[in-house]
């Protein structure tokens, strides 16, 4: 099928007609020849929630930049690979035999910061590297271009503000093992004490949590007014179900930066009472842009599509980021990137990126937007 590639075995599962209408529209302007980028997108384990949404922006992302001449007048054509942690390995290898033979062009991708730091030495700046979600900051690698929030974006502003919403002091901070949440709560924990808080429990685990009782119970046991949930996916479903069940929302918050309308859906509606997120994208929002995107969304995949949320919007973002960068370079012209988006923004540099920021509420299994925090 021209327009669309799938390395290994989801390739296999997913090859039956999923990207016919990528290129489809390019043909009628006479675009014939391929411009391949990576497309990298969790399909198995603790983030694999998050690939369905993953692919569905993506695809939305190629399909729009296909009928508006392509990347300078090639049809863009994805390689989609597995960014899943546990497979890290065959990415690697598979990555860089796609770069050194010129398969690809460029690399887009939304995976866990462990994996971006992994494929920065692989790549080591050969091709343009797009990283999609928000991350922990400081990314600075050759030809790296991060576009999502970092903790000054996101958990800064979230707990100065839930520090007076809430009267919260006493903090729980629980996360996955690796350098996102050891990173982000190291700017937390600064942050918190500004604000007269303390931390009375902190602790850190590997993907895949599938029994999280006993450390719901420890957290329990420390008696915080809010936790700040920093787990990857299917192990934040996993922990907020048990949390939940417990009982612990009646005398206790939780507030996430990585949560989304996937992890909210899987974790029940019975389960996600007093639950905070800070992100610059929801479904929920009504902005003049999020309404355009999530039209088109829906178009192009009808009402049972996997649902919008964060993440998915991130590849979307990034797929369209890379393009106008390359236009860009194309032109000559140097200075911030605008490209479109369901949020808005532009790009300056890693350190530097103009985007909103919302604090909302899960509610059933949605989120209602409370406020903008930037």
């Amino acid at each position: 099928m021209q327009g669309y590639v799938l390395s290994g075995e989801e390739g296999d599962r997913h090859s039956n007609g999923l990207l016919e209408s990528l290129a489809g529209s390019s043909y009628r302007f006479g675009l014939n020849r391929q411009h391949r980028i990576a497309v990298l997108v969790p399909m198995s384990g603790s983030a694999g929630i998050w690939g369905p949404s993953c692919i569905s922006c993506a695809q939305l992302a190629i399909a729009e930049i296909n009928r508006e001449n392509g990347i300078h007048g090639e049809i863009l054509e994805p390689v989609f690979l597995n960014s899943d942690d546990a497979q890290v390995s065959a990415l690697e290898r598979e990555l860089n035999v796609l770069v050194e033979d010129g398969t690809v062009s460029a690399v887009v991708s939304m995976c866990v910061s462990s994996v971006r730091q992994r494929l920065n030495k692989v790549l080591a700046g050969r091709v343009p590297f797009v990283y999609t979600p928000l991350y922990e900051g400081r990314e600075h690698s050759p030809n790296v271009f991060t576009i999502g929030e970092t903790p000054t974006d996101q958990l800064v502003p979230a707990i100065a503000r839930l520090s007076v919403m809430l009267k919260a002091r006493r903090w729980a901070l629980i996360g996955n093992d690796y350098v996102w949440p050891r990173a982000s709560h190291a700017i937390a924990k600064d942050c918190i004490a500004q604000h007269g808080g303390s931390i009375v429990f902190e602790g850190y685990v590997p993907f895949g949590l599938e029994e999280p009782a006993w450390l719901v119970e420890r957290i329990a046991q420390s008696e915080p007014d809010i936790v700040l949930v920093s787990l990857v996916g299917q192990d934040a479903v996993e922990f907020n179900r048990v949390f939940g069940a417990m009982g612990l929302d009646r005398h206790m918050a939780r507030f996430s930066p990585a949560m989304e309308e996937n992890v909210l859906m899987a974790t029940g509606a019975g389960n996600s009472r007093r639950l905070f997120v800070a992100s610059s994208y929801f479904a929920a929002l009504e902005t003049d842009r999020a309404i355009a995107f999530r039209e088109s969304y829906y178009g192009m995949h009808s009402e049972t599509a996997p649902c919008l949320n964060s993440l998915g919007q991130s590849l979307y973002e990034g797929i369209q980021f890379y393009s106008s960068l390359v236009e860009q370079r194309y032109r000559g012209v140097c200075g911030p990137v605008a490209y479109d988006s369901a949020r808005g923004g532009r790009f300056f540099s890693n350190d530097r990126k103009c985007a909103p920021t919302f604090l909302a509420r899960a509610d059933g299994h949605r989120f209602s937007i409370l406020e903008s925090l930037a």
